[in-house]
């Protein structure tokens, strides 16, 4: 369970400048429905070009509708100049702090208003910069690289906190960490092979794995998995939450969970989902 601050739940509970502007003279588009959080900003601009007034609707979770309420409360009166040195973390900050794994809905509310600002000053939107790391998410490496430089991040944990990259199949946690690696200048240390398992020990690194890395990531987004038997290395498992509804359930399935426990616990291992 998170904690959220009194600020955070305030945001949440009672948002502030919800709705649409007509014609607005600024507009930022952001997210999308199938990764769980996306943003729409837009701003009105008086004689004297301060932002008069400013509306949002979002879809996500708490802290991405506090973030975004809380971003619209900071931008109303402000010149586009002033407006446009908010950050991610001066959002975070006026929210009195955002746990660490919802950081990412502030870097939303950051990439809406550098779109609406753009669009009032006519400017075409950004073309992909760089090589997309996370397919799950769209993420590319220019993205990751801003991220870690300008949040100080150390790992693929922090990484995807703020752009949700790595959060989905794993299949580009390598890439990430070299991102990382490059910009901090170190290096990971060689992998260790894993050692030969006991059938009892086999099944509590399954739970283990299952406690510890897999479902916090898929409750972060309303999913959840349990776990129903293991038969050699056939583990059976049954999702819940938003995963027993999604469309790309088998693909967290194979891509995720598999992928994940064959990585942890042994490479033999199938999962299979059963109701």
């Amino acid at each position: 369970m998170w904690e959220y601050t009194d600020k955070v739940k305030d945001h949440f509970l009672n948002p502030r400048n919800v709705g649409v502007i007509e014609d607005p003279d600024g507009l930022g588009e952001v997210g999308s429905l199938a990764c769980g959080d996306a943003l729409k900003l837009m701003f009105k601009l008086d004689a004297s070009g301060h932002i008069e007034d400013v509306k949002f609707q979002t879809f996500g979770c708490a802290s991405a509708i506090a973030s975004s309420s809380a971003l619209t409360e900071m931008i109303k009166g402000l010149t586009l100049e002033e407006a446009a040195k908010i950050t991610n973390e001066d959002i975070a900050r006026y929210l009195g702090d955002l746990p660490k794994e919802k950081m990412h809905c502030s870097v939303m509310g950051r990439d809406a208003l550098e779109k609406a600002i753009a669009y009032y000053r006519g400017e075409p939107d950004k073309k992909v910069e760089g090589e997309i790391v996370c397919e799950c998410f769209g993420v590319t490496d220019r993205e990751i690289e801003r991220a870690v430089r300008e949040n100080h991040l150390r790992t693929i944990e922090d990484v995807t906190s703020y752009v949700k990259a790595g959060g989905g199949c794993e299949n580009c946690h390598d890439r990430i960490q070299e991102i990382i690696d490059s910009i901090l200048g170190t290096e990971r240390p060689a992998a260790k092979k894993p050692a030969k398992l006991s059938n009892i020990q086999k099944i509590k690194l399954i739970e283990e794995t299952l406690e510890r890395e897999i479902k916090p990531a898929l409750q972060k987004d309303g999913g959840g998995i349990e776990l129903v038997d293991v038969d050699g290395n056939t583990v059976m498992v049954r999702l819940c939450g938003t995963c027993s509804a999604c469309n790309a359930s088998q693909v967290t399935l194979k891509n995720y969970v598999e992928t994940k426990l064959q990585e942890l616990v042994t490479p033999e291992l199938v999962v299979e989902e059963v109701a």
